[in-house]
């Protein structure tokens, strides 16, 4: 079976543009959650986001380019960028039909899109952009990326809200098994014009604290919903041998394993899905349960989600059976973009030999019964990480990491 690995990593993150800034973040715990600053949220029922204030985007993105992006493509292609320079990929490695790209999104290009309305309903359908036709769309990124990069082999774009980014990096492992040497894969998304801002509160899971540091709270008495943010990340994700043969600069770790499953339709006799998605996750891996050193929790910060997940991870692991950490409190929920963003996180923690700690958190720890990392980062000989992901109305996917033996 071919193996499948990681060899660059491009973020962009409300804490930090790059992986090293945001890993140091993490680490830290230096949080990009504050109020929305934007525009006026008087008369919102909400106030904070996780923002990027730090990306100004002529001085990443083509003007050419400008025209016709919206924020969340710009920060894809940046990514991306990154990530291939991460990995060392060079102009004429590999051929164009050998490469391709996957992305994940789940709001589209929202800013772009309701600016081009709000010129429609003042002044006509004349001083509608032309790029309207296709900068809104869930897979624009995919073919952007694919456009700057010339990769011409497989594209995908794939839609699951929060769960969805995961999807993106099942879907390369399964274009790479096929025969494609190299896949851009990951997701972004950005929603914080007004009405996109309004659209996700409208889902009623948004916390209403306005105080950034009690915001986003997974897994304590405390949490009152999650705090939407912006940004992801993109990958590269090739074949071992392929990355070897072009001297790839690093292999970060193999996406050894890759499952997905859907809740059952509210009042069904079957609970939720993640319990079984995880376990599938594992098992394609190759290994048990109690392989498993570390879970990337998805941490939703709701109090019955992040008790039905405690739930699914005991029934798994055993009581405080494997230590558990949410990175993304520090960041948000980045909707396509967040699953990616704790690969990237996971992958980096494996290098390290760390466990970044969840940020935030006054409850007390046996609350849900897990072994959730908090207050300082936990030194650990780490070798597989589980990454979980759910999107609302009832997606689950999950990932298995594996450190990379040479």
């Amino acid at each position: 079976m071919t193996r499948t690995v990681i060899t660059g990593l491009g973020v962009a993150a409300p804490d930090g543009l790059g992986h090293e800034n945001h890993w140091k973040s993490v680490l830290a715990g230096s949080s990009g959650i504050a109020p929305v600053t934007g525009f006026d949220t008087s008369g919102y029922p909400a106030v904070l986001a996780g923002q990027i204030d730090d990306f100004v985007d002529a001085e990443h993105i083509p003007g050419r380019l400008l025209p016709q992006t919206d924020r969340s493509t710009r920060l894809g292609l940046a990514a991306a960028d990154w990530a291939l320079a991460d990995a060392g990929v060079g102009t004429g490695d590999l051929a164009d039909h050998r490469m391709g790209v996957v992305t994940s999104s789940a709001l589209g290009g929202f800013e772009f899109t309701h600016r081009e309305f709000r010129s429609l309903w003042n002044q006509g359908p004349a001083y509608v952009s032309a790029y309207e036709s296709f900068a809104w769309f869930y897979a624009v990124n995919t073919g952007q990326i694919s456009i700057r990069h010339k990769m011409r082999g497989p594209g995908a774009a794939l839609v699951g809200e929060q769960a969805a980014g995961l999807d993106a990096l099942g879907h390369a492992r399964r274009t790479v098994r096929a025969g494609t040497a190299l896949v851009v894969a990951g997701g972004v998304d950005s929603a914080f014009d007004p009405w996109g801002y309004l659209s996700q509160l409208a889902g009623g899971l948004v916390t209403p604290c306005a105080d950034p540091e009690r915001g986003y709270l997974p897994f304590d008495a405390a949490a009152s919903g999650y705090v939407p943010g912006e940004g992801g990340a993109m990958l590269v994700v090739e074949d071992a041998d392929n990355a070897r043969a072009r001297g790839a600069r690093q292999i970060y770790g193999e996406l050894s394993g890759y499952a997905a499953g859907f809740d059952p339709a509210p009042g069904s006799d079957r609970g939720p899905a993640l319990g079984r998605t995880a376990r599938a996750a594992v098992a394609d891996a190759g290994l048990t349960p109690a392989d498993i050193d570390v879970v990337f929790a998805d941490g939703a910060g709701v109090p019955h989600l992040d008790a039905a997940e405690a739930e699914a991870l005991t029934a798994l692991f055993g009581p405080r059976g494997v230590p558990v950490t949410v990175p993304k409190a520090l960041t948000g929920r980045l909707y396509g973009g967040g699953g990616p963003l704790d690969v990237a996180t996971a992958l980096l923690a494996l290098r390290d030999g760390v466990v970044p700690p969840t940020y935030g958190l006054s409850g007390p720890p046996e609350a849900y019964g897990i072994d959730l990392v908090r207050g300082e980062a936990r030194e650990l000989p780490l070798r597989h990480a589980l990454v979980l992901a759910r999107g609302r109305h009832g997606f689950n996917s999950a990932v298995v990491l594996t450190a990379f033996d040479n």
